[in-house]
């Protein structure tokens, strides 16, 4: 029986304060295990600390985290892999037991649940706490999930996940994306509480609060249309329905009343919001038809692939 492979991916960009201690964190942690590094247009000199202390450098142009997760499910293969961040902010002492949920099949993602111990502790940007909430609980209630992290950037995947996710998201809101993607074809999610510890002095993140707090609000969305498109349009088509009926029902008792419509513009404009709220309902219907063929050649595929590895 073959050694099963494990990757520990750590996606880069400037962290050359804290590259080095990672990086040996993991090695002493998993020592059987790759570590790469993908540099993401460094100018602090990250690829070469990261080279030095034993890690495998590979670089990826475009820049993005997004990015460069791409790259990194595309180029590697492994039996699991181990994702974390390079700013020393995930502590190793979970990574041993993260990989063997997922070699020994018990999951196809493990997600490093910082919320439930640490967090809210020791992050010093109130706003990235708020965020975290909002997010999951947008993708609780939408999802029907009970995700207690969302956005963690610490996870160990399968084989299976990692070479059948489709990245689409170029940035941060990349850990949004994975999750929805996790919930949406059923895979099999453990979650395990870690500690987090802020970033130590002089590491300064990269996640600007506002503008990739809308890129992931952007995502849910899309993904919510995307992957649930009758609910999607059906919350639509009933706006618009409602509005319909608001506006109507005054110009029907008056006709009623009456036998005189004199308001034909709000008559007219009620009409056409009613029309609009049918054509959603109608998109989502069909839509949804096409989400749930989609569905059955994921698993047709994933069938396949399997028997293939075999």
């Amino acid at each position: 029986m073959s050694k099963k492979k494990i990757a520990i991916l750590i996606p880069c960009y400037n962290e050359s304060k804290t590259i080095e201690k990672v990086v040996k964190d993991y090695k002493q942690a998993l020592p059987e295990a790759d570590i790469y590094v993908y540099d993401n247009n460094s100018s602090d000199g990250t690829d070469e600390i990261a080279r030095k202390a034993g890690a495998i450098v590979k670089y990826e142009y475009k820049q993005g985290k997004g990015n460069v997760i791409r790259s990194m499910f595309k180029d590697i293969d492994a039996d699991c892999y181990l994702m974390i961040d390079g700013d020393d902010t995930y502590p190793a002492e979970n990574a041993r037991e993260m990989c063997n949920y997922v070699l020994d099949g018990k999951a196809d993602m493990v997600i490093g649940d910082r919320l439930s111990s640490t967090y809210f502790r020791e992050n010093k940007r109130p706003f990235h706490n708020f965020g975290n909430r909002l997010v999951r609980g947008l993708i609780n209630t939408l999802f029907k999930s009970k995700i207690k992290d969302i956005m963690t950037g610490y996870r160990a995947f399968s084989y299976d996940f990692v070479k059948t996710f489709p990245v689409l998201s170029k940035g941060f809101e990349i850990e949004t994306e994975m999750s929805i993607h996790a919930l949406d074809k059923n895979f099999k999610l453990i979650e395990i509480p870690v500690q987090y510890r802020d970033r130590p002095e002089g590491s300064v993140s990269k996640l600007n609060t506002v503008s990739d707090g809308i890129k992931v609000i952007k995502t849910i969305i899309r993904l919510f249309k995307d992957y649930k498109p009758s609910l999607f349009f059906g919350i639509i088509g009933t706006i618009f329905m409602i509005v319909s009926i608001v506006f109507m029902v005054p110009v029907f008792i008056e006709y009623f009343k009456t036998g005189l419509v004199p308001r034909f513009p709000t008559l007219i404009f009620s009409g056409f919001m009613l029309l609009i709220g049918i054509i959603n309902y109608t998109c989502g219907i069909i839509l949804d038809g096409v989400t749930k063929k989609y569905r059955l050649l994921f698993e047709l595929n994933l069938i396949n692939t399997k028997k293939e590895d075999k």
